[in-house]
C-alpha cells in the first residue's frame, strides 16, 4: 500500500509538470535574460531558507522532547513541500510525511502532530509581523484594497482556529477529543453521500486528542524555548525578502525596501489563503499586480513574478522531489537503533 502511494504521489508529480510546461518555458527564457551573479545570490538564499525551516522544526522536535538529526529533518521538510503542492490536502499531505517518518521511528505521532501545527502557528505569527508592514506601505501609497483586507482577515481566522484547538489541549485533552470528534462528523456527513460509509472514526479523535495533549504539555513553563522557533521563522520570511531582492536585482530593476516588503506581503498572503497548493496560479495573477501598484513596470513585474517563483516554488519544489525518493528508500528504525549508531 505504501509503495502504491508512492508511485501515485509520483505520477501526480509528472502530471503536474506537464500541464506547468508552457510556464516552465517561459521561466526557463526569463532565467536566460537575468543577471547569473544576483541570480546564484537568490537561489543560494533560497537554500539557506530550506536549512532554516528544517532548523525551524528541529527547534520544535526538542521543544516536545523528540531527537532527529538535521539531515533527516531537511528531508522531512523539503518533503513535506513537495507533498503539500503536489498531493493537495490543506498541509494533511504535507504532515503525513512527518508522521509516516515517526512511525517508522517509533516515536510519538501526537508530538509530531503538535510540532507541525506549532510549525505553522509560527510561521503565520511571524509574517503578521511582516504583513502589517507590508499593509502600511500599501496604505501609505493609496493601494489597499478590499481584497487584501478580506485575505488578511481569513488569515487571522486560521490562526485563532489552530491556536483555540492548541489551547484546548492544553487545558484538557477530554475537551480537545470533544470538538475533534465533532468536527469528524462533520467530515463523515459531507463525505458519506460521496463513499456512502464514515470516512474517520470518531475514537480515533479522542485517542489523538490524548496523545496531541501530552505533546502540549510538554511545552508547558518553557517560555524560552519558545522564543527560538519564532526568531527562526521571522528569519524564514527576511530570507524570502531577501531572495525578491535578488530577483529584482538580477532582472535590472530598481527598487525601494517598501516595495520589497509590500510586494512580498501580498505574495506570500495569497500563497496562504490560496485555494490552490502553494497559490499556484494565484500568485503569479496577483503578484505582478501587487508589484506594479506599488510602480514596479508592468513588463518587469511580470518578469520578476516568473523569476520569484522559480526560485522559491519550482526550485524547491525539485530538491523536494529528491528528498521525498531518499525519505522512502530509507530502512525502519527506531530510536535505540539510531542511539546505538
Amino acid at each position: 500500500m505504501r509503495k502504491f502511494i508512492v508511485l501515485l504521489i509520483l505520477f501526480l508529480a509528472v502530471v503536474f509538470v506537464f500541464l506547468s510546461f508552457s510556464e516552465l518555458q517561459n521561466i526557463a527564457e526569463t532565467l536566460e535574460k537575468s543577471n547569473w551573479i544576483f541570480l546564484t545570490f537568490a537561489f543560494l538564499f533560497e537554500c539557506l531558507w530550506l536549512y532554516n525551516a528544517a532548523t525551524t522544526y528541529g527547534s520544535l522536535y526538542r521543544l516536545v522532547e523528540l531527537e532527529e538529526t538535521k539531515g533527516q529533518l531537511f528531508l522531512m521538510t523539503t518533503a513535506a513541500n513537495f507533498v503539500n503542492v503536489i498531493a493537495p490536502s490543506a498541509g494533511i499531505g504535507g504532515m503525513a510525511v512527518f508522521l509516516d517518518a515517526a512511525r517508522r521511528r517509533g516515536q510519538p505521532t501526537g508530538r509530531v502532530t503538535v510540532v507541525g501545527v506549532l510549525f505553522a502557528l509560527y510561521d503565520y505569527a511571524a509574517f503578521l509581523c511582516v504583513l502589517a508592514l507590508g499593509l502600511v506601505v500599501l496604505f501609505r501609497r493609496n493601494n489597499l484594497t478590499a481584497g487584501e483586507l478580506t485575505a488578511t482577515a481569513i488569515l487571522l481566522v486560521i490562526a485563532l482556529a489552530m491556536s483555540s484547538l492548541l489551547y484546548l489541549g492544553y487545558k484538557s485533552s477530554e475537551r480537545l477529543g470533544k470538538v475533534l470528534a465533532w468536527l469528524v462528523r462533520l467530515v463523515n456527513r459531507a463525505a458519506r453521500p460521496f463513499i456512502h460509509k464514515e470516512y474517520l472514526k470518531e475514537e480515533s479523535a479522542h485517542f489523538f486528542a490524548q496523545e496531541a495533549a501530552e505533546g502540549i504539555a510538554m511545552i508547558r513553563g518553557k517560555r524560552k524555548e519558545l522564543l527560538w522557533p519564532f526568531l527562526f521563522a521571522l528569519n524564514n520570511k527576511a530570507l524570502l525578502i531577501c531572495v525578491m531582492a535578488f530577483t529584482f536585482l538580477a532582472l535590472g530593476t530598481p527598487f525601494s525596501v517598501g516595495t520589497l516588503v509590500g510586494g512580498f506581503s501580498i505574495g506570500y498572503l495569497f500563497l496562504i489563503v490560496s485555494p490552490t497548493p502553494a497559490g499556484v496560479g494565484i500568485v503569479e495573477t496577483i503578484l505582478p499586480v501587487a508589484l506594479s501598484s506599488l510602480r514596479v513596470p508592468w513588463a518587469a513585474a511580470v518578469l520578476i513574478t516568473l523569476v520569484y517563483r522559480a526560485v522559491t516554488f519550482w526550485f524547491p519544489l525539485a530538491v523536494g522531489l529528491v528528498a521525498f525518493r531518499v525519505l522512502h528508500r530509507q530502512p525502519k528504525t527506531s530510536p535505540a537503533l539510531d542511539k546505538t549508531e
